[in-house]
């Protein structure tokens, strides 16, 4: 991924969620020897803001800076306990 990439998963991140949001890039995105795919998020949110409607506002946000293309969320409240997806995506992320 690009550096203007991640600094724009960050800004919207930071706009939709706020600056407690922590994100996480996992998938195939995380191995630089491949290329391409779709990018893999986990972001990291406060109680309430694990709702579609928050998705969309990301995805608006992240879409005003960078070309539209395969974006795959997840969202986890900060402090509940991951659900079994979320501790295999999490095993294998790396923080933005």
């Amino acid at each position: 991924m690009s550096h203007d990439e991640i600094a724009a998963i960050k800004a919207a991140a930071c706009a939709v969620f706020g600056p407690e949001a922590h994100v996480r890039l996992f998938g195939s995105r995380v191995d630089p020897a491949r290329r391409g795919g779709d990018i893999d998020l986990l972001i990291e949110v406060g109680p309430g803001q694990d709702s579609i409607l928050h998705e969309a506002r990301f995805l608006d946000r992240l879409f005003t800076r960078i070309d539209e293309q395969k974006v795959d969320l997840l969202l986890m409240v900060r402090g509940a306990e991951p659900t079994p997806f979320q501790r295999v995506a999490l095993a294998k992320a790396v923080l933005l």
